[in-house]
């Protein structure tokens, strides 16, 4: 599946980071309940991985990601614990190289026009502007249609519910990343009535991917 194909398959990309493994299954099918298949699962934390592994095994319907990639070793031990795509907060030769390697489908992050020049010419064209809303957020977004009229960006970093909805009014925005749809404390509880509202109310959103 390639990017493009993953960021039509809804309007928002939960970035999800998962400290108790016991609570990885029930919190991907609360969102997989809700309408939001695509997940992002950062490898900020110790049992990340072991949590990809779980997902990918036991959740139907789950299109599982590795998020945080930073260095070429970890595409493969992404693609071990049974991720579907990579995503990173930047890009760097040694990163281009893995990523063509492996095959694994990668959306690199940018935060630059000389960044996605960078990307561009590594043959990527779905992007991850992050973090976006220190990037310059909508602005900046709507100032790199002009020069990059074939790239789709994927916002992430300071999205939110609220202003969501103006991110994928734009014609360059494929999708959102955000991590409001697994906030600590439901995820916490266990309160996965609420994380699966939460996604169904991100799923209702509209993207409009060109």
């Amino acid at each position: 599946m390639t990017p493009l194909e993953l960021m039509r398959l809804g309007p928002v990309i939960p970035v999800i980071v998962i400290d108790d493994l016991t609570k990885a299954v029930p919190l991907a099918e609360a969102l997989v309940a809700g309408g939001v298949r695509v997940l992002e699962v950062t490898m900020r934390t110790p049992v990340a991985l072991d949590a990809i592994r779980a997902i990918a095994k036991a959740v139907e319907g789950a299109i599982i990601g590795v998020g945080t990639i930073t260095r070429p070793e970890d595409f493969e031990r992404a693609i071990t614990a049974g991720a579907h795509f990579g995503v990173s907060p930047g890009l760097t030769p040694s990163l281009v190289e893995a990523a063509r390697a492996c095959g694994l489908p990668m959306l690199p992050g940018v935060m630059t026009p000389s960044d996605a020049i960078a990307a561009r010419a590594a043959g990527f064209t779905e992007l991850k502007l992050f973090p976006a809303q220190q990037a310059g957020g909508i602005g900046m977004i709507k100032a790199m249609g002009g020069p990059f009229p074939d790239v789709t960006f994927c916002p992430t970093g300071g999205v939110t519910a609220a202003s969501a909805p103006d991110f994928l009014a734009l014609p360059n925005v494929g999708c959102v990343g955000g991590s409001w749809l697994t906030p600590k404390d439901a995820v916490a509880a266990g309160d996965w009535r609420m994380i699966t509202a939460l996604a169904r109310e991100a799923a209702a959103l509209r993207a409009s991917v060109h």
